[in-house]
């Protein structure tokens, strides 16, 4: 979360490593903008629950979460710090699912590659 150091001028931001522009940081041009086409690192956050949750229990929680993204207070606070929202249509365990199911297919085969591990 480096914003507050490129709204602060302590560092210079060269590119977000979205697809497409923040809509937080709209004044920073996405790396292909910059002349590096296809380099997308998006971060991201998910909630999860232990394999077995009742679904009713998922329901309810995810309900809060959808709810707490939606306050106004929340955009604004997220958007201090440089982070969107996920679309709505992702806010849902199935959403998440295949979001993380297109980023595990992604990732997958260069940490693979790289040898990378768990230890």
């Amino acid at each position: 979360m480096a914003l507050p150091q490129v709204r602060a001028g302590t560092i210079k931001a060269l590119a977000e490593l979205s697809p497409e522009r923040s809509a937080s940081m709209p004044d920073i041009p996405s790396a292909g903008e910059s002349g590096v086409a296809g380099l997308n690192i998006a971060g991201w956050f998910g909630f999860y629950a232990p394999k077995g949750t009742p679904a009713d229990v998922i329901a309810k929680l995810n309900g809060a979460a959808v709810q707490a993204l939606a306050d106004p207070a929340v955009k604004a606070r997220f958007a201090q710090f440089g982070l969107d929202i996920a679309a709505r249509e992702q806010q849902t365990p199935e959403g998440l699912a295949a979001f993380a199911a297109a980023e595990m297919d992604k990732w997958w085969p260069i940490i693979k590659a790289a040898g990378i591990r768990g230890e």
